[in-house]
């Protein structure tokens, strides 16, 4: 498989786990089922809902989207080659889905690097607020 069925089924996956108990769902539940072909169809649904349902009631449901992301781009990609005509509506469900919260907001993934050297001190935050509280810093003349 080329590099681009490989990042699309990726981006299937991903879009896939996060739906997962969140109102996107039956939409994306509905949009996968329809790429595979009848008689895998009802198989499918009750292994998509069993998925869900370990995704709402887990403690850390992030961490089981994990855990399912590498299964469902396997099974996305082995689509992918089986049926190509699968690669548009897969796509399409990618852009419509793929970010879509419960509340309704999009998804943003956010990546940060953070570096202290020579003895400084990095204090960092994405989300929240960021409250310091200490003796305040020396300059080099005191």
């Amino acid at each position: 498989m080329n590099d681009e069925l490989t990042v699309l089924a990726q981006a299937g996956a991903a879009a896939l786990v996060t739906a997962m108990a969140t109102d996107a769902w039956q939409e994306t539940r509905g949009a996968i089922t329809g790429m595979f072909r009848r008689g895998r169809r009802a198989a499918l649904e009750a292994q998509l809902d069993g998925n869900a349902e370990l995704v709402r009631d887990s403690p850390s449901p992030d961490d089981v989207r994990r855990a399912l992301y590498g299964y469902w781009t396997q099974e996305l990609a082995a689509l992918l080659r089986r049926e190509p005509s699968s690669r548009d509506l897969l796509a399409r469900l990618v852009d419509s889905v793929g970010g879509t919260l419960a509340d309704g907001r999009q998804a943003r993934f956010l990546e940060q690097t953070n570096t202290a050297r020579d003895s400084a001190t990095v204090l960092a935050v994405q989300h929240g607020s960021q409250h310091v509280h200490g003796r305040e810093a020396r300059t080099a003349e005191s």
